[in-house]
């Protein structure tokens, strides 16, 4: 096949995500088609994924969480995906988010902005922005709900919101104590 890489004879990421597609769309005809052959082919394809699923799960016993080995597994894009699809990911939702942000950090001080991690449920992360200004804040968004999401795809909704401004707070109110003046 003439998109495996000459050093390894591996796939690169372009020809991964060219077969995902393809996949995506065979997977989608099927579905639309009637009949009892349709059935079969996508229950083929069912079985097949758990019995990779369950290959995998076997491959992750024997690389224990917390180990490199287990480390460099899940920092692969396609096997980290994989990993939270068949819900043997050694890292915890939470971990993976503020993993994600830290990855971002540098690039995101270059627009004067912070992200944080607010909340994570198993369906949403909401990430608050600080700082910077909110001209660039759409690229900035999206680029922080990509990083969410290439490191949890499990997630339905990634929230991203600007973090409300300090509030002003007068001199005087600095100088009074509760009760009277100072």
């Amino acid at each position: 096949m003439e998109d495996r890489t000459a050093e390894r004879g591996r796939l690169d990421d372009q020809a991964v995500a060219r077969l995902l597609e393809r996949l995506e769309e065979t997977l989608g005809r099927l579905e639309g088609m009637p009949g009892p052959s349709a059935e079969a082919a996508l229950d083929a394809v069912a079985i097949l994924a758990e019995v990779y699923g369950e290959a995998l799960s076997r491959v992750m016993d024997r690389a224990p969480a917390g180990t490199a080995v287990a480390a460099a597994l899940a920092d692969d894009e396609l096997l980290g995906h994989l990993l939270v699809l068949h819900d043997i990911h050694p890292e915890p939702l939470r971990r993976r988010v503020e993993r994600a942000l830290d990855g971002l950090a540098s690039v995101l001080r270059t627009h004067g902005v912070e992200a944080r991690l607010a909340e994570v449920t198993a369906d949403v992360a909401r990430v608050r922005l600080t700082g910077g200004c909110s001209s660039g804040s759409e690229p900035v968004r999206q680029a922080v709900e990509q990083a969410v999401r290439a490191v949890a795809p499990e997630l339905g909704t990634v929230e991203v919101s600007r973090a409300a401004p300090p509030a002003f707070v007068p001199a005087e109110a600095l100088l009074t104590r509760p009760g009277g003046p100072v």
